[in-house]
Protein backbone atom coordinates (compact mmCIF):
# COMPACT_ATOMS: atom_id res chain seq x y z
CA UNK A 1 0.00 0.00 0.00
CA UNK A 2 1.28 3.49 -0.43
CA UNK A 3 1.65 5.37 2.50
CA UNK A 4 0.55 8.66 0.50
CA UNK A 5 -2.90 7.22 0.18
CA UNK A 6 -3.07 7.39 4.26
CA UNK A 7 -5.02 10.36 4.96
CA UNK A 8 -4.18 11.09 8.39
CA UNK A 9 -0.42 10.87 7.89
CA UNK A 10 0.65 14.15 9.84
CA UNK A 11 -1.17 12.79 12.98
CA UNK A 12 -0.26 9.31 12.51
CA UNK A 13 3.77 10.75 12.69
CA UNK A 14 3.05 13.35 15.36
CA UNK A 15 1.55 10.61 17.65
CA UNK A 16 4.12 8.22 16.62
CA UNK A 17 6.79 10.93 17.79
CA UNK A 18 5.23 11.24 21.11
CA UNK A 19 5.65 7.65 21.55
CA UNK A 20 9.55 8.03 21.13
CA UNK A 21 9.85 11.23 23.12
CA UNK A 22 7.78 9.18 26.26
CA UNK A 23 9.85 5.77 25.65
CA UNK A 24 13.23 7.33 25.86
CA UNK A 25 12.08 9.34 28.84
CA UNK A 26 11.71 5.59 30.41
CA UNK A 27 15.05 4.15 29.11
CA UNK A 28 16.83 7.50 29.93
CA UNK A 29 17.06 6.69 33.74
CA UNK A 30 18.60 2.97 32.74
CA UNK A 31 22.56 4.62 33.01
CA UNK A 32 21.73 6.49 35.79
CA UNK A 33 20.39 4.27 38.56
CA UNK A 34 23.91 3.30 40.13
CA UNK A 35 24.88 7.18 40.42
CA UNK A 36 21.30 7.90 41.44
CA UNK A 37 22.07 4.98 44.24
CA UNK A 38 25.14 6.31 45.25
CA UNK A 39 24.17 10.28 45.41
CA UNK A 40 21.10 9.50 47.53
CA UNK A 41 22.59 6.75 49.32
CA UNK A 42 20.42 3.84 48.64
CA UNK A 43 20.50 0.00 48.15
CA UNK A 44 20.06 -1.55 45.02
CA UNK A 45 16.63 -2.58 45.45
CA UNK A 46 15.48 0.42 46.57
CA UNK A 47 16.55 2.23 43.70
CA UNK A 48 15.25 0.05 41.73
CA UNK A 49 11.66 1.31 43.28
CA UNK A 50 12.13 3.98 40.18
CA UNK A 51 11.01 1.33 37.77
CA UNK A 52 8.64 -0.53 39.71
CA UNK A 53 6.41 2.71 41.21
CA UNK A 54 6.61 3.81 37.17
CA UNK A 55 5.54 0.88 36.15
CA UNK A 56 3.00 -0.05 38.78
CA UNK A 57 1.07 3.00 38.46
CA UNK A 58 1.40 2.69 34.91
CA UNK A 59 -0.45 -0.55 34.92
CA UNK A 60 -3.45 0.94 37.25
CA UNK A 61 -3.45 3.18 35.66
CA UNK A 62 -4.81 1.84 32.33
CA UNK A 63 -8.25 1.54 32.93
CA UNK A 64 -9.32 4.78 34.23
CA UNK A 65 -7.21 6.22 31.20
CA UNK A 66 -9.32 4.08 29.22
CA UNK A 67 -12.23 4.83 30.77
CA UNK A 68 -11.32 8.71 30.57
CA UNK A 69 -10.70 8.67 26.70
CA UNK A 70 -14.50 7.05 26.03
CA UNK A 71 -16.09 9.78 28.39
CA UNK A 72 -13.95 12.62 27.04
CA UNK A 73 -12.02 11.69 23.81
CA UNK A 74 -8.65 10.61 23.15
CA UNK A 75 -6.77 14.04 22.61
CA UNK A 76 -7.76 15.43 25.70
CA UNK A 77 -6.86 12.29 27.88
CA UNK A 78 -3.48 11.59 25.47
CA UNK A 79 -2.36 15.69 26.23
CA UNK A 80 -3.17 15.58 29.78
CA UNK A 81 -0.78 12.29 30.12
CA UNK A 82 1.77 14.25 28.21
CA UNK A 83 1.83 17.26 30.43
CA UNK A 84 1.68 15.10 33.16
CA UNK A 85 4.99 13.31 32.16
CA UNK A 86 6.56 16.55 31.18
CA UNK A 87 6.10 17.99 35.20
CA UNK A 88 6.47 14.95 37.08
CA UNK A 89 10.23 14.09 35.06
CA UNK A 90 11.05 18.22 35.54
CA UNK A 91 10.02 18.15 39.37
CA UNK A 92 11.97 14.72 39.37
CA UNK A 93 15.38 16.72 38.86
CA UNK A 94 15.02 18.51 42.24
CA UNK A 95 14.61 15.40 44.31
CA UNK A 96 16.64 15.08 47.53
CA UNK A 97 15.50 11.42 48.08
CA UNK A 98 14.27 8.15 47.09
CA UNK A 99 10.56 8.64 48.35
CA UNK A 100 10.57 11.99 46.48
CA UNK A 101 11.52 10.45 43.13
CA UNK A 102 10.28 7.40 43.41
CA UNK A 103 6.80 9.48 44.23
CA UNK A 104 7.47 11.28 40.86
CA UNK A 105 8.51 8.35 38.81
CA UNK A 106 4.94 7.18 39.91
CA UNK A 107 3.30 9.65 38.69
CA UNK A 108 5.18 9.85 35.78
CA UNK A 109 3.76 6.45 35.05
CA UNK A 110 0.75 7.91 35.87
CA UNK A 111 0.94 10.23 32.60
CA UNK A 112 1.96 7.38 30.36
CA UNK A 113 -0.54 4.98 30.90
CA UNK A 114 -3.03 7.91 29.98
CA UNK A 115 -0.45 7.99 26.69
CA UNK A 116 -0.35 4.62 26.17
CA UNK A 117 -4.37 3.97 26.51
CA UNK A 118 -4.93 6.41 23.50
CA UNK A 119 -2.05 6.22 21.58
CA UNK A 120 -2.48 3.11 19.80
CA UNK A 121 -6.06 3.13 19.64
CA UNK A 122 -5.88 6.45 18.02
CA UNK A 123 -3.15 5.09 15.61
CA UNK A 124 -4.87 2.35 14.45
CA UNK A 125 -8.44 4.53 13.86
CA UNK A 126 -6.81 6.81 12.23
CA UNK A 127 -4.74 4.84 9.50
CA UNK A 128 -5.98 2.59 6.70
CA UNK A 129 -3.36 0.65 7.41
CA UNK A 130 -3.42 -1.83 10.54
CA UNK A 131 -0.19 -3.33 10.23
CA UNK A 132 1.91 -0.55 9.17
CA UNK A 133 0.62 1.53 11.98
CA UNK A 134 1.19 -1.11 14.51
CA UNK A 135 4.64 -1.12 13.08
CA UNK A 136 5.43 2.01 12.77
CA UNK A 137 4.65 2.51 16.84
CA UNK A 138 6.45 -0.12 17.66
CA UNK A 139 9.40 0.85 15.81
CA UNK A 140 9.13 4.50 17.51
CA UNK A 141 9.36 2.45 21.22
CA UNK A 142 12.27 0.23 19.75
CA UNK A 143 14.49 3.55 18.55
CA UNK A 144 13.20 5.36 21.62
CA UNK A 145 14.44 2.76 23.97
CA UNK A 146 17.88 3.15 21.72
CA UNK A 147 18.09 6.98 22.50
CA UNK A 148 16.91 7.22 25.42
CA UNK A 149 19.96 5.44 27.26
CA UNK A 150 22.44 7.24 25.18
CA UNK A 151 21.17 10.51 26.36
CA UNK A 152 21.02 9.60 29.91
CA UNK A 153 24.59 8.53 29.66
CA UNK A 154 25.86 11.72 27.77
CA UNK A 155 23.88 13.89 30.50
CA UNK A 156 24.51 11.66 33.24
CA UNK A 157 27.80 12.14 33.44
CA UNK A 158 27.27 15.61 34.46
CA UNK A 159 24.75 15.01 37.03
CA UNK A 160 21.77 12.50 37.41
CA UNK A 161 19.33 15.59 37.14
CA UNK A 162 20.40 16.37 34.12
CA UNK A 163 18.82 13.69 32.20
CA UNK A 164 15.25 14.32 34.05
CA UNK A 165 15.29 17.68 33.50
CA UNK A 166 15.58 17.26 29.91
CA UNK A 167 13.19 14.60 29.86
CA UNK A 168 10.70 16.99 31.11
CA UNK A 169 11.63 19.53 28.28
CA UNK A 170 11.18 17.17 25.54
CA UNK A 171 8.02 16.25 26.86
CA UNK A 172 6.85 19.93 26.49
CA UNK A 173 7.96 20.18 23.21
CA UNK A 174 5.90 16.87 22.33
CA UNK A 175 2.97 18.74 24.25
CA UNK A 176 3.36 21.22 21.05
CA UNK A 177 3.11 18.72 18.86
CA UNK A 178 0.02 17.21 20.18
CA UNK A 179 -1.79 20.01 20.72
CA UNK A 180 -1.04 21.01 17.27
CA UNK A 181 -1.37 17.85 15.06
CA UNK A 182 -3.49 15.27 17.03
CA UNK A 183 -6.57 14.89 15.86
CA UNK A 184 -9.63 12.90 17.34
CA UNK A 185 -10.59 9.91 15.51
CA UNK A 186 -14.21 10.73 13.41
CA UNK A 187 -15.92 7.85 14.42
CA UNK A 188 -16.64 9.07 18.07
CA UNK A 189 -17.59 5.18 19.95
CA UNK A 190 -19.73 4.88 23.13
CA UNK A 191 -17.91 5.20 26.52
CA UNK A 192 -15.94 2.22 27.61
CA UNK A 193 -17.57 0.28 30.80
CA UNK A 194 -14.88 -1.65 33.30
CA UNK A 195 -16.95 -4.71 32.39
CA UNK A 196 -16.09 -4.68 29.10
CA UNK A 197 -12.21 -4.51 29.75
CA UNK A 198 -12.82 -7.50 32.29
CA UNK A 199 -14.89 -9.51 30.03
CA UNK A 200 -11.96 -9.99 27.75
CA UNK A 201 -10.29 -12.42 29.87
CA UNK A 202 -12.81 -15.10 29.05
CA UNK A 203 -11.41 -15.54 25.34
CA UNK A 204 -9.17 -18.35 25.63
CA UNK A 205 -6.89 -17.29 23.01
CA UNK A 206 -6.65 -14.37 24.91
CA UNK A 207 -5.81 -15.36 28.31
CA UNK A 208 -3.09 -17.24 26.59
CA UNK A 209 -1.61 -14.35 25.23
CA UNK A 210 -1.49 -12.62 28.04
CA UNK A 211 0.24 -15.46 30.29
CA UNK A 212 2.99 -15.44 27.66
CA UNK A 213 2.76 -11.49 27.74
CA UNK A 214 2.92 -11.35 31.13
CA UNK A 215 6.39 -13.69 31.71
CA UNK A 216 7.87 -12.09 28.85
CA UNK A 217 7.43 -8.29 29.90
CA UNK A 218 8.46 -9.33 33.47
CA UNK A 219 11.54 -10.50 32.10
CA UNK A 220 12.02 -7.50 30.00
CA UNK A 221 12.45 -5.37 32.58
CA UNK A 222 14.73 -8.03 34.60
CA UNK A 223 16.88 -6.82 31.57
CA UNK A 224 16.02 -3.20 31.90
CA UNK A 225 16.10 -2.56 35.63
CA UNK A 226 18.55 -4.91 36.89
CA UNK A 227 20.99 -5.30 34.31
CA UNK A 228 22.10 -1.49 34.84
CA UNK A 229 23.60 -2.49 38.23
CA UNK A 230 24.54 -5.66 37.32
CA UNK A 231 27.62 -4.59 34.51
CA UNK A 232 28.71 -2.33 36.59
CA UNK A 233 30.09 0.48 34.28
CA UNK A 234 30.57 4.17 34.29
CA UNK A 235 27.54 6.43 33.47
CA UNK A 236 28.59 6.53 29.63
CA UNK A 237 29.98 3.43 28.66
CA UNK A 238 26.66 1.98 30.50
CA UNK A 239 24.49 4.74 28.47
CA UNK A 240 26.14 3.09 25.19
CA UNK A 241 25.59 -0.60 26.23
CA UNK A 242 22.01 0.15 26.64
CA UNK A 243 22.06 1.94 23.05
CA UNK A 244 23.45 -1.00 21.39
CA UNK A 245 20.37 -2.88 23.51
CA UNK A 246 17.95 -0.56 22.17
CA UNK A 247 19.57 -0.82 18.63
CA UNK A 248 18.88 -4.63 18.75
CA UNK A 249 15.43 -3.96 19.95
CA UNK A 250 14.93 -1.79 16.84
CA UNK A 251 16.27 -3.92 14.48
CA UNK A 252 13.90 -7.18 16.09
CA UNK A 253 11.06 -4.76 15.21
CA UNK A 254 11.64 -2.55 11.96
CA UNK A 255 14.14 -5.61 10.39
CA UNK A 256 12.79 -8.62 10.76
CA UNK A 257 10.08 -9.25 13.42
CA UNK A 258 7.44 -8.56 10.53
CA UNK A 259 9.35 -10.26 8.01
CA UNK A 260 9.52 -13.43 9.66
CA UNK A 261 5.97 -13.08 10.95
CA UNK A 262 5.13 -12.90 7.07
CA UNK A 263 7.11 -16.03 6.24
CA UNK A 264 6.20 -18.21 10.07
CA UNK A 265 3.23 -16.32 11.33
CA UNK A 266 3.16 -13.77 14.17
CA UNK A 267 2.44 -16.44 16.72
CA UNK A 268 5.18 -18.73 15.53
CA UNK A 269 7.38 -15.65 15.50
CA UNK A 270 6.84 -15.00 19.38
CA UNK A 271 7.89 -18.52 20.46
CA UNK A 272 11.08 -17.86 18.69
CA UNK A 273 11.40 -14.59 20.60
CA UNK A 274 10.68 -16.24 23.95
CA UNK A 275 12.70 -19.35 23.37
CA UNK A 276 15.72 -16.70 22.51
CA UNK A 277 14.95 -14.77 25.63
CA UNK A 278 14.86 -18.21 27.55
CA UNK A 279 18.36 -19.11 26.46
CA UNK A 280 19.52 -15.33 26.96
CA UNK A 281 18.36 -15.44 30.87
CA UNK A 282 20.75 -18.40 31.09
CA UNK A 283 23.84 -16.73 29.43
CA UNK A 284 23.42 -13.71 31.68
CA UNK A 285 23.36 -16.37 34.86
CA UNK A 286 26.29 -17.97 34.12
CA UNK A 287 28.48 -14.95 31.94
CA UNK A 288 32.04 -14.63 33.15
CA UNK A 289 32.91 -11.18 31.55
CA UNK A 290 31.75 -8.04 31.00
CA UNK A 291 32.13 -8.51 27.23
CA UNK A 292 30.07 -11.34 27.24
CA UNK A 293 27.23 -9.58 29.06
CA UNK A 294 27.34 -6.89 26.69
CA UNK A 295 26.77 -9.40 23.55
CA UNK A 296 24.18 -11.39 25.37
CA UNK A 297 22.33 -7.71 26.07
CA UNK A 298 22.47 -7.22 22.20
CA UNK A 299 21.25 -10.50 21.34
CA UNK A 300 18.73 -10.23 24.17
CA UNK A 301 16.89 -6.93 22.36
CA UNK A 302 16.97 -8.49 19.23
CA UNK A 303 14.98 -11.37 20.82
CA UNK A 304 12.40 -8.83 22.64
CA UNK A 305 11.83 -6.79 19.52
CA UNK A 306 10.93 -9.75 17.60
CA UNK A 307 8.16 -9.94 20.43
CA UNK A 308 7.24 -6.28 19.93
CA UNK A 309 6.61 -6.31 16.81
CA UNK A 310 4.11 -8.36 16.88
CA UNK A 311 2.59 -8.74 20.20
CA UNK A 312 0.28 -5.77 19.76
CA UNK A 313 -0.84 -6.90 16.81
CA UNK A 314 -1.92 -10.04 17.87
CA UNK A 315 -3.48 -8.50 21.10
CA UNK A 316 -5.42 -6.10 18.68
CA UNK A 317 -6.67 -9.38 16.71
CA UNK A 318 -7.38 -11.71 19.68
CA UNK A 319 -8.59 -9.29 22.23
CA UNK A 320 -12.36 -7.24 21.93
CA UNK A 321 -13.51 -5.88 18.65
CA UNK A 322 -13.21 -2.65 20.52
CA UNK A 323 -9.44 -1.69 20.29
CA UNK A 324 -9.60 0.32 23.29
CA UNK A 325 -11.08 -2.41 25.19
CA UNK A 326 -8.28 -4.76 24.09
CA UNK A 327 -5.87 -2.86 24.26
CA UNK A 328 -7.19 -1.73 28.13
CA UNK A 329 -7.10 -5.06 28.71
CA UNK A 330 -3.74 -6.50 27.47
CA UNK A 331 -1.95 -3.34 28.31
CA UNK A 332 -2.91 -3.64 31.95
CA UNK A 333 -1.44 -7.43 32.01
CA UNK A 334 1.76 -6.28 30.15
CA UNK A 335 2.57 -3.24 32.46
CA UNK A 336 1.43 -5.29 35.98
CA UNK A 337 3.10 -8.45 35.53
CA UNK A 338 6.35 -6.48 34.87
CA UNK A 339 6.11 -4.19 37.91
CA UNK A 340 7.61 -6.40 40.36
CA UNK A 341 10.47 -7.46 37.89
CA UNK A 342 13.39 -4.47 39.35
CA UNK A 343 12.46 -4.36 42.91
CA UNK A 344 12.36 -8.34 43.28
CA UNK A 345 15.40 -8.56 41.39
CA UNK A 346 17.10 -5.68 43.68
CA UNK A 347 16.49 -7.84 46.84
CA UNK A 348 17.39 -11.11 45.02
CA UNK A 349 20.83 -9.47 43.98
CA UNK A 350 21.90 -8.99 47.57
CA UNK A 351 21.95 -12.88 48.12
CA UNK A 352 23.72 -13.64 44.26
CA UNK A 353 24.17 -11.48 41.52
CA UNK A 354 23.15 -13.92 38.87
CA UNK A 355 20.16 -15.28 40.73
CA UNK A 356 17.81 -12.30 39.09
CA UNK A 357 18.01 -14.07 35.99
CA UNK A 358 17.37 -17.20 37.00
CA UNK A 359 14.73 -16.27 38.47
CA UNK A 360 13.41 -14.69 34.99
CA UNK A 361 14.42 -18.05 33.40
CA UNK A 362 12.18 -19.77 35.86
CA UNK A 363 8.76 -17.12 34.86
CA UNK A 364 9.61 -17.42 31.37
CA UNK A 365 10.05 -20.57 31.55
CA UNK A 366 6.36 -20.74 32.89
CA UNK A 367 5.35 -18.63 29.60
CA UNK A 368 7.04 -21.11 27.15
CA UNK A 369 4.67 -24.11 28.61
CA UNK A 370 1.79 -22.27 28.28
CA UNK A 371 3.04 -21.00 24.79
CA UNK A 372 3.63 -24.45 23.43
CA UNK A 373 0.06 -25.71 25.21
CA UNK A 374 -2.04 -22.92 23.80
CA UNK A 375 -0.15 -21.61 20.29
CA UNK A 376 -2.62 -23.63 18.29
CA UNK A 377 -5.78 -21.64 20.23
CA UNK A 378 -3.72 -17.99 19.45
CA UNK A 379 -3.10 -19.19 16.09
CA UNK A 380 -6.43 -20.49 15.00
CA UNK A 381 -7.81 -16.90 16.90
CA UNK A 382 -4.88 -14.86 14.62
CA UNK A 383 -5.88 -17.29 11.35
CA UNK A 384 -2.81 -18.82 11.83
CA UNK A 385 -1.60 -22.36 12.08
CA UNK A 386 1.23 -23.38 14.10
CA UNK A 387 3.75 -25.90 13.16
CA UNK A 388 3.17 -28.64 15.80
CA UNK A 389 -0.86 -28.71 14.93
CA UNK A 390 0.14 -29.90 11.60
CA UNK A 391 2.21 -32.52 13.10
CA UNK A 392 -0.78 -33.28 15.38
CA UNK A 393 -3.20 -33.65 12.36
CA UNK A 394 -0.67 -35.90 10.36
CA UNK A 395 -0.12 -37.87 13.20
CA UNK A 396 -3.92 -38.57 13.74
CA UNK A 397 -4.65 -39.39 9.84
CA UNK A 398 -2.00 -41.98 9.85
CA UNK A 399 -3.45 -43.37 13.04
CA UNK A 400 -6.56 -43.15 11.36
CA UNK A 401 -5.70 -45.13 8.19
CA UNK A 402 -3.60 -47.74 10.39
CA UNK A 403 -7.01 -48.19 11.70
CA UNK A 404 -9.15 -49.16 8.21
CA UNK A 405 -10.03 -52.61 8.22
CA UNK A 406 -7.77 -54.16 6.01
CA UNK A 407 -10.20 -56.42 4.06
CA UNK A 408 -12.32 -53.02 2.28
CA UNK A 409 -8.66 -53.09 0.36
CA UNK A 410 -8.97 -56.17 -1.27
Amino acid sequence: MDRRSEPNRSAIYATTLVAFLAIAGIAVVDPILPAIGDAIGVTAWQVELLFTAYIAVMALGMIPATLASGRFGFKPVLITGVSVVGLAAILASFSDNIVQLSVLRGVWGLGNAMFFATAMVVLVNLAIDREWVVGLFETALGLGFAVGPLIGGLLGQITWRLPFFVCGVFMLFALGVAALKLREPTNRQAPVRVGQIFATYRRPAFIALCVVTGTYNFVFFVVLGYTPLFLGLDIVPLGLAFTGWGLGLATGIMVIGHRLAHRIGAVQTVGVAIAGLLVCMVLFATSTSTAESLVVLVLSGLCMGLANANLTDLALGLGSSDRRVATGAFNLVRWGAAAPAPIISGKLAEHSLSLPFWVGFGVLAVGVLVYLAFAHLMAAGYGERVLWSRWNRAAANSEHAVEEPVGETY
